[in-house]
């Protein structure tokens, strides 16, 4: 079974960066999508950015562009977000997902989730 586990949240200042890591457990993550989602208190989860089982095709949510970067190395069997620019509004939980080969979707249908990593963004 497909296992993802976050890390790299905590707390940063506004402007600031972090970067979070998806590493996955027990099979070989090179054959999935991974898509990032975050979900603040009272909101709606939403997705942020997904990169293709190849690493060649990448999407962002509108929100996010150019602030946020999704990269993979299948070689770690990890995949990273790059996070700056940050801003109090995505203070949030941020999860990674796994899906099969399929076209990267931003919002699409991910089966495997991780437990979340905590991202707080305050001076």
């Amino acid at each position: 079974q497909l296992q993802l586990v976050e890390s790299g949240g905590g707390l940063v200042q506004p402007g600031g960066s972090l970067r979070l890591s998806c590493t996955a457990s027990g099979f070989t993550l090179r054959y999935y999508t991974i898509g990032w989602f975050r979900q603040a208190p009272g909101k709606e989860r939403e997705g942020v950015s997904c990169i293709s089982s190849s690493g060649g095709s990448t999407n962002y949510a509108d929100s996010v562009k150019g602030r946020f970067t999704i990269s993979r190395d299948n070689t770690k069997n990890t995949v990273y977000l790059q996070i700056g620019s940050l801003k109090p509004d995505d203070a949030a939980v941020y999860y990674c997902a796994g899906r099969g080969p399929v076209p990267c979707q931003v919002n699409g249908e991910y089966g495997y989730w991780g437990q979340g990593t905590q991202v707080t963004v305050s001076s």
